[in-house]
């Protein structure tokens, strides 16, 4: 007898009474306020917190359930805070199925569907972006898949694996995500060795200081190693120019990496925007942000499997693969950071099958075009500036006439009012007002309600 007994039909039970609170909550989500309102720390601590339970509630320990909703910040249209996607629902029933299924990712022989739909889904990731033929795997986060890419580029050019770091640059420009240092420190080369590049008046790398670094350090006997270019700074969206990177990655032999977590799925919809990404050497993208898909799911692609190998391939025996088909073969552990791996991909699988590409190329489309509307609407604001050209969905703007502490009051008041979920940003010093389109459900009204509840939020505190 089962120590932890759910009969299916107690299972099934609880499932139902889950897809009744899960489709309510969809089917109530146009009118969810943008920030569940009322809501304090110690309230919520209080709800949520207590003793470990140890007797069972049995189906009482569901009964918390829609208090946990009503307390979670929901995908409501207006939402347009930080770089978030808008948890597709077809997604959400494979990560429901995934789950039952309960599937270790790891090797073709530890799960055979698994693993083969995975690095199908990896290629038509690549594919969709003008990458055919890249391969790669999925991750928690665009973070891991930097760190992974990293390490990947310091094997390549600087090997540390067998003997410890030997030095090695990274260079990043000034907008760089804070994975970048942080991947430079977990790998033993240090902060100090990633170097901060300018950016120009549209926020993308100077090539002219980038050059003028990589020289600098050839001159004192450092040993460049790899260019982080980004496809889409988290904070204005703007993209480095890729394929001038690329010729200085190929003139100098770096390795080009491109942090394209927020950005680079755009490139479904304006592959123009991203010339030279094929280049690449390694390349990072969420589908968990412009593909809409429940966090969480990263995917690092890259151009060469012996450089993942040279960089992942410590296996123990208990993992040797004693297989010798080259599907049945295939282990994930070969050329990842991870062993234990959920299965992500299943999502993914479902929800491209079900909408198929096309919906979702429009979708991003979509949503390139309710930025550029909420730009005008902010230009046309005598009492507003935007302090940002939109290369892709995130628009930065101030209230003209406040400062930072009164900008950091208008946003919480936006906040508070519950009609847009919008964050903030440091522009050339600046707090900025930051609006960022990654939702599937937003429409222009939603959008353009952004300027009405800055501008009411200011009135409200008398700017």
């Amino acid at each position: 007898m089962s120590r932890l007994p759910v009969s299916p039909d107690e299972f099934h039970k609880l499932a139902l009474r889950v897809s009744d609170l899960t489709t309510n909550y969809l089917r109530k989500l146009p009118e969810l306020p943008a920030f569940p309102a009322n809501i304090s720390g110690k309230a919520v601590d209080e709800r949520f917190g207590g003793p470990l339970p140890e007797q069972g509630l049995g189906e009482q320990a569901f009964d918390a359930l829609p208090d946990v909703y009503a307390a979670s910040r929901p995908n409501a249209p207006g939402f347009f805070g930080y770089v978030l996607g808008s948890g597709e629902p077809v997604a959400a029933l494979g990560d429901f199925a995934a789950s039952v299924l309960n599937q270790n990712v790891t090797a073709w022989r530890s799960s055979p569907a698994a693993v083969t739909i995975e690095r199908n889904v990896v290629a038509w990731l690549a594919e969709s972006i003008g990458c055919k033929g890249m391969v790669g795997s999925l991750c928690g986060g665009g973070s891991s898949a930097n760190l992974m890419a990293l390490c990947m580029a310091r094997e390549a050019k600087v090997p540390a694996n067998d003997h410890g770091a030997q030095g090695g640059v990274i260079y990043a420009s000034t907008e760089t995500h804070m994975s970048t240092p942080k991947a430079a420190a977990l790998l033993g080369l240090g902060h100090d060795a990633v170097r901060y590049i300018a950016v120009d008046s549209n926020f993308r790398m100077r090539l002219d200081l980038l050059e003028d670094a990589i020289k600098a350090d050839l001159a004192s006997g450092n040993k460049p190693m790899a260019i982080v270019a980004t496809g889409g700074t988290v904070a204005t969206g703007s993209i480095d120019p890729l394929e001038k990177i690329a010729d200085i990655c190929e003139k100098y032999g770096l390795w080009m990496h491109v942090d394209g977590a927020y950005g680079v799925l755009a490139a479904m919809a304006a592959p123009e925007r991203f010339k030279g990404i094929e280049r690449a050497d390694s390349i990072t993208l969420d589908p968990h942000k412009w593909l809409y898909q429940p966090v969480d799911c990263s995917c690092l692609l890259y151009r060469n499997f012996k450089a993942a190998s040279k960089a992942f391939s410590h296996s123990g025996d208990y993992t040797k693969v004693l297989e010798t088909d080259p599907l049945e073969s295939f282990a994930f552990f070969e050329e990842s950071v991870e062993l234990s791996r959920r299965f992500r991909a299943l999502k993914i699988w479902l929800s491209l099958r079900y909408h198929g590409f096309a919906a979702f190329r429009a979708s991003i489309a979509e949503d390139l075009r309710l930025a550029q509307a909420l730009a005008n609407e902010i230009d046309g604001n005598a009492k507003l500036e935007r302090l940002n050209p939109v290369a892709l969905s995130a628009v930065c703007f101030r209230y003209k006439t406040a400062d930072d502490k009164q900008h950091a009051a208008i946003l919480k008041e936006v906040i508070r009012r519950g009609r847009v979920y919008i964050s903030n940003a440091t522009i050339e010093g600046r707090f900025a007002l930051r609006a960022c389109i990654t939702n599937h459900r937003s429409t222009e009204a939603d959008v353009k309600a952004v300027v009405g509840e800055v501008l009411a939020s200011a009135n409200t505190l008398g700017l």
